[in-house]
């Protein structure tokens, strides 16, 4: 049976390192919907949320605005490690 979650049941592979550079910026989850909507994504708090929690999956074109706002590469955003 084909599956489209993440080993630990989320949707997304990024949600936790979305939260963890976010927080490193000190920001909360609507002034970095905030920044990614001045940098041409429609997106809001509850979407960062859902993001975040791994409830929502992430669009490609969604990835590189994250990458974007937070200043790495799409790909630095995938590598999950649990601490």
């Amino acid at each position: 049976m084909f599956t489209n979650k993440a080993k630990n049941g989320t949707n997304n592979l990024c949600g936790q390192v979305i939260a963890k550079h976010r927080k490193e910026m000190g920001k909360s989850q609507r002034q970095l919907a905030d920044m990614l909507q001045l940098a041409g994504l429609d997106i809001d708090k509850n979407a960062i949320q859902r993001i975040e929690a791994g409830k929502r999956f992430v669009t490609d074109i969604e990835l590189v605005f994250f990458a974007t706002v937070f200043r790495c590469t799409p790909n630095d955003l995938l590598i999950f490690t649990e601490e």
